[in-house]
C-alpha cells in the first residue's frame, strides 16, 4: 500500500464533499485531486526527484503534498521561520533540485494537464525528508517512505481520532510538522481540513465557531494563549490533540476546566510520528496524569535492559537518515527497533513515563532547540570565549533559551542580535548571563546541569 493510493481512494469516494476550507475559499475532494494532478504533472515535467517547499499554511498546502506523493517525488519542507543559512543547509544536504514558493505554487497549479500522473510510486519510495537536529546539534534529515506514511495514517486513526464525514479538523500549527499528519486520516474518512495561515488565539476560536470544528491539534503554548481569551462556547469541538513539547500539569488542568474532558496527549518524535504512546481523556487524572500514556496499539515499546532508553518498533517509524549511514546504524537497529534517546519507565499497568532526556534538547513553544546550535552561533562572535546554553523555566513557552557567556566587551543585545542573524528567532537566546567562567569536569567537559538545575529549583522541569 502507498500513500498515493490512499489519496486516490479518498478522492474517488468523496469527490463532491468539501475537503479544504481556507478563509472564504473551499475545495472539494475532486478539486483537490485535480489540483494535485496539475501540480504533480508540472513537477514531473521539470524532471525533479526532490522538491523543497518554502510555504506557509494556505489553500494549496494539502494539494501540493498530495501532488508530491502522486508523482513519487520526495518533498523537503523548508520552515519559513528558519534563517536563510539554515534553509540553505537543508537544501544542500537533501539535494533539492527545485524550491517552490507561494508564487511558484500558483503557477504549478495552473498547469493544464489534469490527468493522473504517469508514474506508479512504490511502497519504499521516499516521500518526505524532514529536517531535525541531532544530540550534537548537527543537521539531519529523517526519511519517510510511501509505506511509513501509510503507517502514520493508520496510527493516527487507531489511536488519536475517529473522524466522521461531517467532521472538521482545524490546522493553525504549521502543516509541515505534526498538524500535517492529520490531513490524510481526515481525507480517508471524508472529513474536511480547515486551514489557518497561523495561530492568532481569537481568530482560532472564531474559526472553530465558523467552520463548526470538531478536532484540532495544538502545542501547549497554544493552549496557554487560548486560556487568555474570553470564554467561547464551542459546542462542536470534541477533541483537542496536544503534544510536541512538555505540557505543565496546571496548564492542562485549566484547559480541561475550560474546554471539557476532550484533551488527548501523544508522545512521539520525528523518527516515530505521531504517537508512540497516547494519554486518553480518561487518563488525565491521578498519577497517570504524569505519564505519556499507554503504548499505541500497533507499536512495540520496550526499555533497554542497561540504560532504560525507550525503544520502539512500529510500521510508522522512519526508515533512516538521508546521507548519514553512521547515525543510521546508531539509531535504527537491525531488528527494526528505533532508539528514541529518551529514558523511561513503565508502571505496573503498562503506562509509560519519561524520566530524562539523553540529550540536552530544549523544547520551547513546541520547537526543539539543541544547545550546540546556539553555542556555535555565539562562539562565532569575536568577543565570546566560552558559552553554555540551557533551557530556563518560562510560564508561556515552558522553556526558554538562556546562555551563560564568557565574553570581552559584548552586550546582551549585541549577542542576541548576532544569533538572530544566524538562527531562527525561536533558537536565539532570550537572555544572556555573563560569567567569569563556565563549570567543567576534571577532564574539561562542560557541566551543563550545574548551570541549568539551579534555574529549575523549586519548579518541576518537564521532560
Amino acid at each position: 500500500m502507498t500513500t498515493a493510493e490512499l489519496i486516490r481512494r479518498g478522492a474517488r469516494r468523496y469527490g463532491a464533499r468539501t475537503a479544504v476550507l481556507c478563509g472564504e475559499e473551499k475545495l472539494t475532494f475532486a478539486e483537490v485531486d485535480e489540483l494535485s494532478n496539475r501540480i504533480a504533472n508540472a513537477l514531473l515535467a521539470r524532471g525533479v526527484d526532490r522538491v523543497g517547499l518554502l510555504l506557509g499554511n494556505g489553500l494549496h498546502s494539502i494539494p501540493i503534498d498530495f501532488a508530491c506523493a502522486k508523482a513519487g517525488i520526495a518533498r523537503v519542507p523548508l520552515n519559513p521561520r528558519l534563517a536563510p543559512a539554515e534553509r540553505d543547509a537543508i537544501v544542500d544536504l537533501a539535494g533539492v533540485e527545485l524550491v517552490v514558493t507561494e508564487d511558484d505554487l500558483a503557477a504549478l497549479a495552473a498547469h493544464p494537464d489534469t490527468r493522473e500522473p504517469p508514474v506508479t510510486p512504490q511502497p519504499d519510495d521516499t516521500i518526505l525528508l524532514l529536517a531535525t537536529s541531532g544530540t550534537t546539534g548537527r543537521l539531519k534529515l529523517v526519511r519517510h517512505t510511501q509505506r511509513s506514511w501509510v503507517g502514520i495514517t493508520v496510527n493516527i486513526l487507531a489511536n488519536l481520532v475517529d473522524p466522521q464525514p461531517d467532521d472538521v479538523m482545524l490546522h493553525a500549527a504549521s502543516l509541515i510538522h505534526a498538524s500535517g499528519t492529520f490531513t490524510l486520516p481526515f481525507w480517508l474518512r471524508g472529513a474536511a481540513s480547515a486551514v489557518l495561515p497561523g495561530f492568532v488565539p481569537g481568530e482560532f476560536l472564531d474559526a472553530i465557531d465558523r467552520h463548526r470544528v470538531t478536532h484540532t491539534n495544538v502545542v501547549p503554548t497554544m493552549l496557554g494563549a487560548l486560556l487568555q481569551e474570553d470564554a467561547h462556547e464551542l459546542p462542536t469541538l470534541r477533541t483537542i490533540v496536544y503534544g510536541a513539547s512538555p505540557a505543565p500539569r496546571a496548564l492542562v488542568e485549566r484547559s480541561i476546566e475550560r474546554f471539557g474532558p476532550i484533551l488527548v496527549q501523544y508522545y512521539g518524535q520525528t523518527e516515530a510520528p505521531l504517537c508512540i504512546s497516547v494519554l486518553r481523556p480518561e487518563d488525565h487524572a491521578g498519577e497517570r496524569f504524569l505519564s505519556c500514556g499507554f503504548p499505541s496499539v500497533e507499536a512495540e515499546v520496550r526499555l533497554d535492559d542497561e540504560t532504560s532508553e525507550i525503544l520502539v518498533r512500529a510500521p510508522f517509524t522512519a526508515t533512516g537518515y538521508h546521507g548519514d549511514d553512521e547515525l543510521d546504524r546508531q539509531t535504527f537497529l537491525p531488528d527494526g527497533w528505533v532508539r528514541t534517546r529518551d529514558v523511561g519507565r513503565f508502571d505496573e499497568e503498562g503506562y509509560l513515563y519519561l524520566v530524562d532526556r539523553t540529550s540536552d534538547m530544549i523544547v520551547t513553544g513546541g520547537y526543539n532547540v539543541y544547545p550546540r546550535e546556539v553555542e556555535d552561533a555565539l562562539m562565532s562572535h569575536a568577543s565570546v570565549r566560552e558559552c553554555v546554553v540551557v533551557g530556563a523555566p518560562d510560564d508561556r513557552w515552558v522553556e526558554t533559551v538562556t546562555a551563560f557567556v564568557v565574553a570581552d566587551g559584548a552586550t546582551e543585545e549585541e549577542l542576541i542580535a548576532h544569533c538572530r542573524e544566524r538562527l531562527a528567532a525561536y533558537k536565539a537566546p532570550t537572555s544572556i548571563r555573563f560569567v567569569d567562567e563556565v563549570p567543567k569536569s576534571p577532564v574539561g567537559k562542560l557541566l551543563r546541569r550545574a548551570l541549568r538545575d539551579p534555574l529549575w529549583e523549586g519548579r518541576e522541569r518537564p521532560i
